[in-house]
């Protein structure tokens, strides 16, 4: 059976294959949920509940209904992962009730690999609201379980008093219970390795103006981490940091991803399945590859004719964009940006403009600012850009994930509709289900991205461990403006000074694939056209960005990674090496109907080459990556 009620208070909710289940129990009033997976248990007794002023919706409970459906869902979203989804789940909702005769619906939808829930909170009486204090949900871990974490920053703290901006380092097989860098718990998504018994990646999705971001606590070496709100620094002080909902209100979908395997943990599309679109697209919206002057040049390359040479250098490459960052109002100006979009017409090329979200919660001096945090100039700013062909803008420096801040937000990006712009938010939160829910919503940074590659070598030093964990944990859950691709062997506008790249240039090629977001703001510079091999360029002219299907291959976070990605006929294979030493894997591709496809990878001088190589009978192909290096194999 796929719900069993076991007695008037347990209750059970498994995925169609039966394997993964939920168990709900009560116990002298209070609600604990615990997860098994084909016997295994991944998740021990875990807490249920929220709690406000003079509502207690966590102890003194008993269940006054509960109702099962199945789910059976087939949607269509070209910026995820997989762009044809079908989602089918096992749904329980539970209705309980304290003895003030206060409510508390809990809802679990469980698919195979996938568990999403949430909370349900009828208006009963003349309350209209529920102002939260504290939700208990929480997470107990088997002893045997190691982490792999990023630390919330405190906030107000870092450049310009611009954190919390979700790029912290990961930790990697850490024990449980290790107090984090700052002490404040920790970012989603959590990836959490249940030792012999297989995988857990924690997040959550349907997250706007409604509610607030959330992140989990501090763990306990007992293995315990709960929900806990952002802290009440955030956003310079303003604001409440624990939300109000609206009654009748929901709140925002945890979601747990549980595999035996680090497959389903790669494959995962539930941030996607349970949200809906929020409104419809005012257009068709246009996504692609980009090429971006500031990443290796900086702000001294936010002139006209600069950005003319990076608008040649899109049109070189058939992409279908550049983006044109800070200080541009100052350095280009208004006038000459509408000369630069009629020139980039010519050439196809659309331009995107970045802003600073800025109000009052940080000194990020940058500019335009100002004109993103207010409606008034907000829209007037976006009439502006609609009125001479802007394709999209690019908000940078968010103050945090109070509920004010989702609201900025979602602001944002229902203006942006209204003026046919898409939006890149960077300096900010993870993306929470926003691809579907926003058709205009492109991506977030909310990872150390390439920026960093420029500022400090021990960015470079790292890049490979980095990329290796990206694809099991951020870009699992959400699309990752993280800007790859950097050819150049130094990292200054000169090529011959600054931070070193340690990487090779397959590596970077296989960036390309390994990492996703609808539109890939590209690290690629003019000089790039000649000194790289004519392979190079060609395989970054052809690189898709929106993708029909992903699926994993290979790999363990921080060490290497193996991904395969589909766009119509075409499949692309990326594989890169973060161990210190050369590996040499025996991989299974069973995608390719060809026996024949084409290989690059890094010879022995650590230069990229290009070949064909044919795979076995059974479809296998030995690699063999260099420490730092990578290979891409694409055919059909």
């Amino acid at each position: 059976m796929l719900f069993t009620g076991l007695g008037a208070q347990e209750l059970r909710v498994a995925g169609p294959d039966g394997k993964l289940e939920v168990n709900l129990s009560l116990e002298q009033g209070k609600l604990y949920y615990r997860v098994n997976l084909a016997g295994q248990e991944m998740l021990e007794n875990s807490p249920l509940g929220l709690r406000g002023d003079k509502v207690d919706l966590a102890s003194k409970l008993h269940v006054l209904t509960s109702e099962n459906r199945v789910i059976d869902q087939t949607y269509a979203e070209p910026k995820i992962k997989r762009r044809l989804v079908h989602h089918q789940a096992n749904e329980l909702q539970c209705t309980l009730e304290n003895d003030l005769k206060q409510q508390l619906v809990v809802i679990f939808r469980v698919s195979d690999n996938d568990i999403a829930f949430r909370y349900g909170i009828p208006q009963v009486g003349e309350a209209a609201n529920f102002r939260l204090e504290e939700e208990m949900s929480g997470f107990k871990f088997p002893d045997s379980t190691t982490t792999f974490l990023t630390a919330q920053a405190t906030a107000m703290i870092g450049w310009k008093k611009t954190k919390p901006s979700y790029e912290e380092a990961y930790v990697p097989d850490q024990a449980m219970g290790v107090p984090s860098q700052y002490g404040v718990g920790y970012t989603f998504p959590a990836l959490f390795h249940v030792g012999s018994r297989g995988w857990v990646l924690l997040s959550e999705t349907g997250s706007n103006g409604s509610y607030c971001g959330t992140k989990l606590s501090e763990g306990t070496k007992s293995g315990f981490y709960k929900i806990a709100f952002p802290e009440q620094g955030e956003n310079n002080g303003m604001g409440d940091a624990a939300p109000t909902l609206a009654l009748p209100g929901f709140t925002p979908w945890r979601t747990i991803t549980v595999g035996s395997t680090l497959k389903p943990i790669v494959e995962t599309t539930i941030p996607f399945d349970v949200v809906e679109p929020q409104y419809a697209a005012s257009k068709p919206y246009t996504f692609g590859r980009a090429t971006w002057s500031w990443l290796e040049w900086q702000d001294g390359s936010i002139n006209f004719e600069d950005q003319k040479k990076f608008i040649d250098l899109s049109a070189a490459l058939g992409y279908e964009f550049v983006l044109v960052d800070n200080w541009w109002d100052k350095q280009i100006g208004h006038r000459k940006i509408e000369e630069l979009v009629a020139y980039g017409r010519e050439k196809a090329v659309g331009l995107c403009l970045w802003y600073n979200s800025n109000g009052f919660w940080n000194d990020a001096p940058q500019t335009p600012k100002n004109r993103m945090n207010t409606a008034v100039a907000r829209k007037k700013e976006m009439a502006w850009m609609q009125s001479i062909g802007i394709k999209g803008i690019k908000v940078d420096f968010f103050g945090g994930d109070k509920q004010e801040t989702l609201q900025l937000y979602e602001d944002i990006l229902a203006d942006a509709n209204d003026y046919g712009l898409t939006v890149i938010f960077h300096g900010c939160t993870l993306p929470r289900g926003w691809e579907r829910m926003y058709p205009n919503f492109v991506g977030s940074e909310a990872v150390l991205a390439s920026e960093n590659l420029i500022f400090t070598q021990d960015a470079n030093d790292n890049e490979a461990f980095n990329a290796t964990l990206h694809p099991f944990i951020r870009n699992a859950v959400g699309a990752m403006d993280f800007g790859p691709v950097l050819l150049n062997k130094r990292h200054n506008r000169e090529n011959n000074g600054g931070t070193i790249r340690k990487t090779t240039e397959t590596f970077q090629l296989a960036t390309a694939v390994l990492f996703q977001t609808p539109v890939q703001n590209f690290g690629l510079t003019p000089n790039n056209l000649l000194d790289m091999p004519a392979h190079v360029i060609d395989f970054m002219k052809q690189v898709p960005t929106l993708w029909d299907e992903t699926l994993f291959v290979d790999g363990y976070p921080g060490k290497y990674v193996v991904l395969a990605r589909r766009k119509k006929e075409q499949w692309y294979i990326a594989a890169v090496n973060a161990e210190g030493k050369e590996k040499t894997i025996e991989v299974n591709l069973p995608m390719f109907s060809e026996k024949v496809v084409q290989y690059i990878g890094d010879n022995k001088s650590r230069g990229s080459e290009q070949k064909t190589i044919r795979l076995s009978p059974e479809k296998t192909v030995r690699l063999t990556l260099q420490s730092g290096a990578g290979v891409v194999l694409y055919g059909k």
